[in-house]
């Protein structure tokens, strides 16, 4: 049998952590953690489970990346305040929210982010904007239409929200747009939808799926209009997507008919999207963050998962470690 050093001439290097910046194909025993680890480049995405929600809820949203994010609102035996922030490791209970709501929007990162609309207890619909700064939430001036279901994506000073239910009203093909001070209406949605699910920048978007009965369709936003493009494969609603208009990820959700969740994954390339793997736990009503390469997927219904999974697309470089089994 050829052995390692054979191969790369030198034996396996024990540190006490692992190397900062890895090449392909190096192997090290990590004394720490007392296993074998080594760099690899994936061949296919894939999802894996990691460290749950410390408070189970479903209709929640988020913001962030893979290794930073947001979980903030949704339900749990209510309509909850309850915010939790994840590491890359663990989530961790931070600040509440001042209203209690789900159904909401957000746009920005784990430190400045927005969340808007939504609806609180009693059922009524929110226009209520508040922004986070890392530690607390501040109110900031309302949305134009109180909604809840909206698709929201962007940045704390720069976002849009899109679509939604003015409940007990219909579904709405509204759309605002923040400047970090004020909303401001846009251009309309060219379908008429709610649970809508939106990804990229407050100039360049893609909102898809949504409902009645579980759109499939596809919009992209250049910062003046909206244009249909290709339909993802599933139709979906209250699905969770990562990434921005030209590279994307949609994910869970329920298809047609309604309440059947879906463990369904499909990449945007700028214009197609192509069926990926599937979650592990079919899930809709949850939250996304992150890249199309690197996401976070979390909470969710049935019931009210904590359950969070972590995509790892193709093509990506990740450490390993090496069990015997």
């Amino acid at each position: 049998m050829t052995t390692y050093k054979e191969i790369k001439g030198t034996q396996i290097e024990v540190v006490s952590s692992d190397p900062s910046n890895p090449l392909e194909g190096q192997v090290w025993y990590n004394s720490t953690d007392g296993a074998v680890k080594g760099q690899s480049v994936t061949s296919v995405g894939s999802w894996a489970t990691v460290n749950s929600l410390n408070s189970g809820r479903n209709a929640l949203t988020g913001v962030g990346i893979a290794t930073a994010a947001l979980a903030a609102g949704g339900y749990v035996t209510a309509d909850s305040a309850l915010v939790e922030s994840w590491n890359g490791s663990n989530w961790t209970e931070v600040n509440d929210l001042a209203q209690n709501r789900r159904s909401s929007g957000a746009a920005g990162t784990y430190t400045a982010s927005i969340v808007f609309a939504g609806i609180k207890p009693g059922d009524t619909v929110l226009s209520l904007t508040e922004s986070w700064n890392g530690s607390n939430w501040t109110e900031v001036n309302d949305l134009g239409t109180a909604r809840r279901g909206c698709g929201g994506n962007g940045t704390n000073t720069a976002a849009l929200c899109s679509g939604g239910n003015t409940y007990p009203g219909g579904n709405i093909d509204s759309v605002e747009s923040w400047n970090g001070s004020n909303w401001t209406e846009v251009n309309d949605l060219n379908s008429v939808r709610n649970d809508t699910t939106a990804i990229g920048t407050n100039t360049a978007a893609l909102c898809f799926g949504g409902a009645p009965a579980g759109y499939g369709r596809t919009e992209l936003w250049n910062g003046t209009n909206w244009t249909e493009v290709n339909d993802l494969n599933t139709n979906r609603q209250s699905a969770a997507g990562a990434g921005t208009s030209t590279s994307g990820l949609g994910f869970g959700g329920y298809s047609p008919p309604p309440g059947n969740q879906t463990a369904n994954a499909e990449s945007w390339n700028g214009t197609n999207w192509t069926e990926e793997n599937n979650l592990n736990t079919a899930r809709g009503s949850f939250a996304g963050a992150g890249t199309s390469s690197s996401a976070l997927g979390f909470g969710g219904n049935p019931g009210t998962l904590s359950a969070t999974e972590k995509w790892t697309g193709a093509g990506v470089s990740e450490t390993r470690t090496f069990t015997t089994s």
